[in-house]
């Protein structure tokens, strides 16, 4: 078995402490024709690097039914910073337009297979993955970007196309897990493509 998530399965449910108080679990977000779930953290340099062409991407399909969820599964004793005060510190200077979830027994990241920060995961109206992996391919510094594989899927599925690249590998720092070394990775998590 795969250690991420594949192609045409579906969304893992999840319910999560959010940034803005509630508790929030993946029938909350029905309404989306179009759910994207990604793995995110607040110290993350693909991360920081890459929010706000998320932030650009969420603004501009919220009018077309695409809802956005950020996860935060890093462990707080790798790194105190992910830690949930600083998430609710994080949201309240950027005002994300995404719902910033903590997943601090990491079961999520590991029902979804989450590699790294970000790990975007798109799925449809029957909450069936049509894409995974990286939002562009410079996700450090955005400027350097040429292609933008989330607006790619997000534009080929809204038109009713074949996507023309439904996986990619996520590109920027690995999961921290709690008890191990910073760059640890399970095993059975490889490259997806």
């Amino acid at each position: 078995m795969a250690f991420t998530l594949q192609l045409n399965e579906k969304a893992p449910y999840f319910s999560l402490p959010g940034t803005d108080g509630k508790t929030w679990s993946l029938s909350d977000f029905d309404d989306y024709r179009v759910l994207v779930v990604f793995f995110t953290c607040n110290h993350c340099p693909y991360v920081i690097g890459s929010d706000e062409a998320t932030r650009a991407t969420a603004e501009k399909y919220a009018s077309d039914g695409v809802g956005f969820v950020g996860i935060n599964s890093n462990s707080k004793n790798t790194y105190p910073e992910d830690d949930f005060p600083h998430m609710v510190k994080r949201m309240e200077k950027y005002k994300f337009p995404w719902i910033y979830l903590y997943d601090e027994s990491q079961e999520v990241a590991l029902k979804y297979g989450a590699l790294r920060t970000p790990h975007f995961f798109v799925f449809d109206s029957e909450r069936k993955l049509i894409y995974t992996g990286r939002g562009n391919d410079y996700p450090r510094d955005t400027s350097k970007m040429t292609v933008n594989d989330l607006e790619n899927a997000l534009d080929d599925h809204l038109e009713g196309k074949p996507l023309r690249v439904p996986m990619t590998n996520p590109i920027g720092c690995n999961i921290k897990w709690e008890g191990k070394d910073a760059h640890w990775m399970p095993a059975d998590a490889c490259d997806l493509v």
